[in-house]
């Protein structure tokens, strides 16, 4: 989404941006990371190009395969 020139990433390209820097830091494919977390490859590519819509249980599910706090899943280390 575009508004006057700048672009706003949604809160969903965020968080699916955030799951495949921390699933590829993990050493992950996206396949074995979907197979991981007990989903298909394409929800797993959806949610990381923010067109997916994930549940708080799919979320937990993220955060606990990748051994991260569910708070880790929302945050910007580039922000620190």
């Amino acid at each position: 989404m575009q508004i006057l020139g700048v672009s706003k990433q949604t809160l969903r390209v965020k968080f699916g941006l955030r799951i495949r820097q921390l699933r590829e830091a993990a050493g992950y494919s996206q396949e074995a990371f979907a197979d991981e977390c007990g989903y298909a490859r394409s929800y797993m590519s959806r949610i990381e190009r923010g067109l997916g819509n994930p549940s708080l249980d799919a979320i937990e599910v993220l955060a606990k395969a990748l051994h991260v706090a569910v708070g880790d899943l929302f945050t910007d280390p580039s922000k620190n």
